[in-house]
């Protein structure tokens, strides 16, 4: 919707204020006459909305202090609001800084990701929710520049007992070494509300692991979610948040150390710690933490003994190997281990390997639900394996992704969607970058009017010959490429 749409939406509202508790207009472009019509909405004393998401939605500075000086004159309903990925910058922030000061603005999730932010606009938030620091269980700031002085805020409000926030976002907040451990130390003297933390994209250096892993040891602290993505930590550092781990284990439930080098002695301990069966752990993120065959081997046997907790395991751009393969098969069959995500894309796995890995799962089909293989040379003959799996009638995979396998013939897959009872689950498989030719036509007919997404490509034109080019059809659809 442009502005003309969002008017009319809001305008239409104006009309019938008093039941809405929900509104999400993200990604449309809601200009200025939709943002006039929002702000008298949101003055309305009958309108009680306790969540607005207005993520991407083109609002500029200006428009932004029309929405907070609304949101000033009626306060005391609002619970959730997202301005993420609007330009809004320091001065749109000041005004909304105004309102979060207000005792009767009692929000309980503020995003404001990729807003573009940087040192004092970041400050005034943070100093803001000092003043009024009781209500607050969620916080993104991700992708704004924190700088000194909002870290310091940031850090003062998370050391105030009566904040009790649940959920802290700071990805890619060009966070240094110094500031980490100044965050780090904060929530060490208030450590009892924290649940998820994302500091992936951001350096922490030696001392902010260090701190960070004497937080995890702190049996007060009871985080359930860490995402340290692409963090630049050695395999030493990874030695100590592990070891931190093993001497706090029950909490976590979702680890993310995805562009990170565990070494030899990260992986030791983070095996120790999969064999602790007070750890249940159920979400694994290991993409691109070069893994070797090895190691592989001894994570596997690990998650062997202590199989029922795991739901979802990402390997992506590691080397199994054939060692790693086996053990990860081994514990596919196991009816313990009820796994339903597996990212195993750009893992180099053959042919011979795919035939083991869709036996295990033959095995063992009930609990899949997404299956990822992206970038792997499983060809023809691995497709023709995974089609055993999709004719079990306990197999209920809901997305199966194949991208760039060099399968050029799915004829057998056609045939077990068509003959199972496969189509009632599956909702995405995705063929891109595989060139399928006349077997294509046939399965993009039989998906044609089921609930399937299909991605697929349409083959090269002779004039752009080293170009891909995306086919959509009704019940048939591409998208684009995904961020790993």
């Amino acid at each position: 919707m442009t502005d003309e749409g969002c008017s009319a939406v809001t305008s239409a509202l104006k009309s019938n204020p008093s039941h809405l508790r929900e509104l999400n207009l993200t990604g449309n472009k809601i200009g200025d006459s939709g943002v006039k019509n929002l702000s008298d909405l949101l003055m309305n004393t009958q309108f009680k909305l306790e969540k607005l998401d207005l993520c991407e939605c083109s609002i500029a500075e200006e428009q932004c202090l029309i929405l907070t000086s609304a949101l000033k004159s009626n306060p005391s309903h609002l619970r959730e609001l997202n301005l993420s990925k609007n330009k809004i910058k320091n001065t749109g922030v000041n005004h909304l800084c105004d309102v979060l000061k207000d005792s009767h603005f009692k929000l309980e999730r503020l995003r404001l990701s990729s807003c573009k932010m940087i040192d004092e606009g970041c400050s005034a938030v943070t100093s803001a929710l000092k003043s009024n620091p009781s209500h607050l269980r969620e916080l993104n700031l991700s992708g704004n520049e924190l700088g000194d002085s909002g870290v310091k805020n940031l850090s003062d409000l998370l050391m105030n007992t009566q904040f009790k926030l649940e959920k802290l976002d700071l990805c890619d907040c060009s966070i240094t070494e110094k500031q980490c451990l100044i965050l780090t130390s904060a929530l060490k003297s208030n450590p009892s509300h924290l649940r998820e933390l994302n500091l992936s994209w951001n350096k922490l250096g030696d001392s902010g692991v260090k701190n960070l892993s004497d937080l995890l040891m702190n049996t007060q602290f009871k985080l359930e979610k860490l995402d340290l993505r692409k963090c630049s930590i050695t395999e030493e550092q990874c030695f100590i948040l592990t070891s931190a781990l093993k001497s706090n284990p029950s909490h976590l439930r979702e680890l993310n150390l995805n562009w990170n080098k565990l070494g030899d002695s990260g992986v030791k301990n983070l095996s120790d710690l999969l064999m602790n069966t007070q750890f249940k752990l159920e979400k694994l993120h290991l993409c691109n933490c070069s893994i070797t065959e090895k190691q592989c081997l001894i994570l596997t046997s690990a998650l062997k003994s202590n199989p029922s907790h795991l739901r979802e395991l990402n390997l992506t751009g590691n080397k199994l190997g054939d060692s790693g393969v086996k053990n990860l098969s081994d514990l596919l069959m196991n009816t313990q281990f009820k796994l339903e995500k597996l990212d195993l894309c750009d893992c180099s796995i053959t042919e011979k390997q795919c035939l083991i890995l869709t036996s295990a799962l033959k095995s063992n089909p009930s609990h899949m639900r997404k299956l990822y293989l992206n970038n792997n040379e499983i060809k023809n003959t691995g497709v023709n394996h995974l089609c055993d799996v999709l004719k079990d009638s306990h197999c209920k995979l809901e997305r199966l992704s194949l991208r760039n396998c060099g399968i050029t013939d799915v004829s057998s897959l056609t045939q077990s969607l068509t003959n199972t009872k496969a189509l009632q689950f599956l909702k995405e498989l995705d063929l891109r970058n595989n060139i399928i030719g006349d077997s294509k036509q046939q399965l993009i007919d039989v998906l044609r009017d089921s609930n399937c997404k299909l991605s697929v490509d349409t083959d090269p034109s002779p004039e752009v010959p080293d170009r891909v080019q995306s086919q959509e059809i009704p019940g048939v659809q591409s998208t684009k490429d995904d961020m790993l």
